[in-house]
């Protein structure tokens, strides 16, 4: 009998559940937004929003227990800087909208996001952009110049090897003439 046993048991064993929910946690923190069952994104809305609490609690008893339940590193640590310290509830963090219907077996289809997705992503969407400007500062005109001056150095270099050659050449022909 399955009185007072709460969840649902997806017709796995509890290392395979423990799997897909790890999968898809660690994939609705990489991406901010995942589509998937409404069955699964109901289970998935619960473990997910045990993770954003103890993200922001932020100490270090609450990464090693999210490092527990997600035994991927740069997730957690992507949660625990820059998912958790955006959002400003208590709780309700993440929500299921059903979207459609799977066209393989008719499944509901939902898709499981943050209240505060466009806030997640706009913070996101900064940093990126933040690189790319970091990489433009880098490739800044002094390297380009000494890119320049190697180049003229190698031109020199084979220019000075053809002048050898060429006066090489010269040198064997002038000295079949005196013979």
């Amino acid at each position: 009998m399955r009185h007072r046993v709460a969840g649902k048991s997806f017709g796995r064993t509890a290392n395979q559940r423990k799997a897909l929910f790890r999968g898809l946690v660690t994939s609705l923190f990489d991406h901010l937004k995942i589509e998937t069952t409404a069955a699964k994104a109901k289970e998935t809305k619960r473990l997910a929003e045990k993770m954003i609490t103890l993200g922001k609690k932020g100490d270090i008893h609450s990464r090693r227990l999210a490092l527990s339940r997600i035994p991927n590193k740069k997730v957690v640590t992507k949660l625990f800087t820059e998912i958790a310290p955006h959002i400003d509830r208590s709780s309700g963090y993440l929500r299921v909208v059903k979207s459609r219907f799977r066209a393989g077996d008719n499944s509901d289809m939902a898709i499981l996001e943050f209240v505060d997705y466009d806030v997640l992503k706009e913070a996101r969407g900064d940093k990126k952009g933040e690189k790319k400007e970091d990489k433009k500062k880098a490739a800044d005109k002094p390297e380009k110049k000494e890119k320049r001056e190697k180049n003229a150095k190698a031109v020199k270099k084979e220019d000075v090897k053809e002048e050898k050659a060429e006066n090489t050449e010269d040198a064997v022909e002038q000295a079949k003439e005196k013979k």
